[in-house]
């Protein structure tokens, strides 16, 4: 099969589209004939060494979710049968032509959504999902705050709030405020330079219920700020930076529940249990027409250098896509 493999960690520039052996399902797994896969922040810093796939295998080959149809399956599998739409979340190893996953783990693909436009919906609305109403207990009436508004968990996590009946503020760069109030968001602020925190301040003076920030570094202190006490912070990512100077007295007095999560490194058992209380809680909300794929971009598998470079440049709104 043909994959998006990383011969050596640097630059998009060192990415390759190689042929390599096509993986075997095993006993509880299915094999999947990836039609479109994606590009997500974590692939980048994959290729730069700083995220490997925490299962190691032999060829290093990106991509975190995938949408297609079931090739074979193993002999205990009794969920799936070959022909079957299905999409889903991995590790890696998903921007090739093939993919294996456990039968628990794989979604179905909701009706109102084209195959085409599937590989949108694991990660960031998985993501945005677990870290505001699983983890962050994020209910109707509650403010949620959610930095980078305008990124593929910001418009997942827009959409989700607005559904669930709460409200929420998202931080975004100027030129993406229109778009995320288009998504439904009850105040969209903008980041640096401007004072977000002060505005968010002066319009939910209580502080926010539940904060996914998908940025760290400088934002640390703003978050712990903004959030009421008691209040919840989701710690997802660190697009700007794992080190910074933080107000633990805030931390204190508040009383704040400071939470660091991801999807990728969580044992099989814990994927599978939020892959099927996502499918029966969320993914219906694709087909009531409450959620929608929200999609920036699409590349070939042989443009995976232009993809990341558009991902780098931080000019996406929603998903990058690849079509495999």
């Amino acid at each position: 099969m043909r994959a998006v493999v990383v011969p050596e960690y640097g630059p998009p520039e060192v990415l390759s589209v190689q042929v390599v052996p096509d993986p075997v399902p095993g006993p509880d797994e299915i094999l999947v004939q990836v039609a479109h896969s994606a590009v997500n922040r974590a692939d980048t810093l994959q290729r730069l060494g700083a995220y490997p796939d925490p299962r190691r295998r032999g060829d290093e080959i990106l991509g975190l979710e995938f949408a297609g149809t079931v090739a074979a399956v193993g002999e205990r599998v009794a969920v799936w049968k070959v022909g079957d739409a299905v999409m889903g979340i991995e590790s890696g190893a998903c921007n090739a032509e093939l993919v294996v996953t456990h039968e628990r783990q794989a979604l179905p693909v909701p009706s109102a959504v084209p195959l085409a436009d599937a590989a949108a919906i694991p990660e960031v609305f998985l993501t945005a999902w677990d870290a505001l109403v699983v983890q962050g207990g994020l209910t109707s009436g509650r403010w949620a705050l959610v930095h980078a508004g305008a990124s593929g968990v910001g418009t997942a996590a827009i959409q989700i709030a607005k559904a669930i009946g709460a409200r929420i503020a998202v931080t975004c760069s100027a030129g993406k405020v229109e778009a995320c109030r288009a998504l439904g968001a009850d105040l969209v602020l903008e980041r640096s330079p401007a004072d977000w925190a002060a505005e968010l301040k002066r319009a939910v003076p209580g502080g926010v219920d539940v904060v996914l920030d998908v940025v760290g570094g400088d934002e640390a202190n703003r978050n712990l700020a903004s959030v009421r006490p008691e209040g919840t912070i989701v710690q997802v990512g660190l697009m700007g930076g794992g080190q910074t100077s933080v107000n633990l007295g805030l931390l204190l007095v508040k009383r704040v529940h400071w939470i660091g999560t991801t999807l990728r490194a969580r044992p099989i058992e814990q994927k599978i249990h939020i892959c099927r209380r996502f499918a029966a809680e969320v993914l219906p909300l694709f087909d009531a027409g409450a959620l929608r794929v929200v999609i920036d971009s699409r590349y070939p598998l042989d443009s995976i250098v232009d993809a990341h470079r558009h991902m780098e440049a931080n000019a996406n709104v929603g998903k990058i896509l690849l079509d495999v």
